[in-house]
């Protein structure tokens, strides 16, 4: 059985935080990487709009503590970020900003083209991984979500606080797949997720964090106020319990 202090993620620094992980050019990517490197299992943590962020890391050296898990964060963007300076895009200058970033830097189908080819070159840089998984943060949820239908290179997949939301992408989901939304998504949106996963029979779990905003658990998480750093905590842990079920299945079946 596993102890209980195993299966919490490691505390949280809430200002600060010094990445555990290094980079490394893999696959065309310039790529965080973080935890044993010759672990069993592997895991792609897909950022938001505002890129390689030190809550973002933060999150992915969480993650691949507890799961014991190599964990990936590939930089789609090629050193380019959003401004969060452009949100909310309440002027003409802010939305015509963020829109051009979008339209020529963040397409989450080209993202998801680049992903799939990553993987193969993933899959030989780390022979040991045997499944690897997916989960984005916004902008990244997309891209994961839309990689997990037919002749998805992983085992389960998941978003949080989701960017673009559409509720045919969850029909298409042919793996176990988790959403952590926030309060800012539409809840119309959110509740034919949590149906068509509840219905699909292939596992996965919906849940909407009530008091979270968009972000809370990337690059615009607050981890200096109590609740969002608990939140934070939480939806950190909420993953890992997700992936860590799938990983060990495939290991009891490789056993």
């Amino acid at each position: 059985m596993t102890c209980e202090a195993c299966r919490t993620i490691p505390p949280v620094v809430a200002e600060g935080y010094t990445p555990k992980g290094t980079y490394e050019g893999v696959a065309g990517l310039n790529t965080y990487i973080t935890g044993a490197q010759d672990a069993a299992y592997g895991l792609i943590d897909i950022y938001d709009i505002f890129g390689l962020s030190n809550q973002t890391l933060q999150g992915a050296d969480l993650l691949a503590a507890r799961l014991h898990a190599v964990v990936l964060v590939p930089d789609f963007f090629h050193g380019d970020k959003a401004d969060p300076a452009w949100l909310p895009p309440d002027t003409p200058e802010k939305q015509a900003a963020l829109t051009k970033f979008i339209s020529t830097r963040a397409s989450p189908t080209d993202a998801v083209k680049v992903l799939e080819a990553a993987v193969a070159v993933y899959r030989e840089r780390f022979p040991r991984v045997q499944a690897w998984a997916a989960t984005g943060l916004c902008w990244g949820g997309k891209v994961a979500v839309l990689a997990s239908g037919p002749n998805t290179p992983f085992i389960a997949s998941g978003q949080v606080h989701p960017g673009r939301m559409d509720a045919a992408d969850a029909q298409r989901l042919t793996i176990p797949h988790v959403v952590l939304a926030s309060k800012d998504e539409p809840a119309a949106v959110v509740q034919a997720y949590a149906k068509t996963i509840a219905a699909n029979g292939l596992g996965g779990h919906v849940e909407t964090y009530s008091t979270m905003w968009h972000g809370w658990m990337g690059a615009r998480a607050n981890l200096e106020a109590e609740e969002s750093l608990a939140e934070y905590k939480r939806g950190y842990n909420q993953l890992a319990d997700f992936f860590e079920k799938y990983f060990q299945k495939v290991g009891a079946t490789v056993q």
